[in-house]
């Protein structure tokens, strides 16, 4: 891919970037295929390749049924999944997705997120913009957390989610309590954040890289002869990355925009 000025060379830039907007700008006197085969049409494919993109695309998002009829008839769902197979047909170098399942139902996003997948794969660059930290967390090689027009944090989910401090949660059931000697050298270990005796057999410790760390603990445990039944481990979500970095919940922030 060559690099172009956006200020000399619009065209040439222009060509290498394919956006779906939140909001679909649909022609509201054309059909689901008018609107398609239009834009293929700009994207420059030939009147065979359209035929064949434009079919495949409606059939993968289930509006081949729906493709004649206008515009303003289809539902908000099917509107936005319109506005989502612009860039699929074009299937740009570098594709701007803003809030690209919104208004679609469960199996709906599902597809189409395996179809941003394989468009990272085949080499395209994806500009996500979403409010559902879920789909970030599914779709993004890395993630950036914005605020009040500012950006707070950017790096992989994985390490956003190991950045919070006791992020990370196991749950351990002992066969019977520790001894307080045990208890002690587990709060001594460095990324031990919080230990909660739910039970005097019940811990839940709050850590970092608990991946890491979990062989420790058993290692301890098997050492002061400390019998356990059962280890659960849980990671923070990116809405607690949220919450850690704005000091705010996520419920907290929708109310103030």
């Amino acid at each position: 891919m060559g690099e172009y000025d956006v200020r000399k060379n619009p065209y040439e830039a222009r060509k290498l970037i394919g956006i779906a907007f939140q909001e679909p700008k649909l022609l509201w006197v054309s059909t689901a295929w008018d609107v398609l085969n239009w834009h293929a049409k700009v994207c420059g494919l030939s009147t065979q390749e359209r035929k064949q993109k434009v079919k495949w695309i409606l059939d993968e998002l289930d509006l081949w049924e729906d493709r004649h009829k206008s515009v303003h008839a289809l539902s908000g769902g099917m509107k936005k999944r319109v506005e989502i197979a612009k860039i699929m047909i074009q299937r740009p170098k570098i594709a701007i997705a803003d809030e690209p399942t919104a208004q679609i139902d469960v199996v709906g996003k599902h597809k189409l997120w395996n179809m941003i997948r394989t468009l990272r794969d085949e080499g395209s660059t994806i500009l996500l913009a979403t409010n559902e930290l879920y789909e970030a967390d599914q779709l993004s090689d890395r993630v950036a957390i914005m605020h009040k027009g500012k950006l707070l944090v950017c790096d992989t989910p994985e390490k956003l989610k190991d950045s919070i401090p006791g992020g990370d949660i196991v749950d351990i059931r002992l066969e019977k309590e520790a001894p307080k000697k045990a208890m002690e050298k587990l709060k001594d270990i460095e990324q031990v954040a919080n230990i909660i005796n739910i039970k005097p057999d019940h811990l839940k410790v709050y850590l970092n890289q608990a991946e890491e760390v979990m062989p420790k603990i058993l290692k301890l445990f098997m050492q002061m002869d400390v019998a356990v039944s059962s280890v659960n481990m849980s990671e923070p979500s990116l809405d607690d990355v949220f919450a850690h970095y704005t000091g705010l919940t996520i419920e907290e922030a929708q109310r103030r925009k």
